[in-house]
């Protein structure tokens, strides 16, 4: 009986546990699309605009975070989105890559074996390759030329 209720109280404690970690999470909406979403750290500093799925109001599925440094493109989160928060991925920093699962607040805490870097890199390209047929959808060619590119320079990260 004893044991039931030391489990009983596990049970209880992690399920409160879980809102609380939760509420942690700093959630931010597109400024364009108001669909919300969960940022990394590394894409603080100005506005983030969210290209993917949104059903239900929270970003979904691979798409991109992209930060805004005014008129230019600023890093960007190419990965997968689980109910409006980065599950994996890679952030383009314009001078390298944060690669692995979301963590922390960011993608890329923590050690990495070369499975969850493969990984995260598959789920960067198709991404980026959604992203790119977002934008051709809407007959922005240049746009979507553009993250064929990406989709293919993500690719060779796995290549080596």
């Amino acid at each position: 009986m004893a044991a039931r209720h030391r489990v009983s109280a596990f049970c209880l404690l992690a399920l409160m546990a879980a809102p609380a970690a939760a509420q942690e999470l700093a959630w931010s909406r597109d400024p364009a699309t108001q669909c919300r979403f969960v940022a990394p750290r590394s894409l603080a500093g100005g506005p983030v605009f969210w290209t993917g799925a949104c059903p239900a109001g929270q970003a979904e599925g691979p798409g991109m975070l992209r930060r805004r440094d005014g008129a230019r493109p600023g890093d960007a989160f190419y990965g997968e989105m689980r109910g409006g928060v980065p599950r994996i991925g890679v952030v383009d920093t314009g001078g390298g890559y944060r690669v692995g699962a979301f963590r922390d607040g960011e993608i890329g805490e923590g050690d990495l074996d070369w499975q969850q870097r493969l990984d995260a890199f598959d789920a960067a390209v198709r991404a980026a390759k959604a992203v790119s047929a977002a934008y051709r959808a809407q007959g922005n060619l240049a746009s979507a030329r553009h993250y064929e590119g990406v989709a293919r320079q993500l690719a060779m990260q796995n290549d080596g």
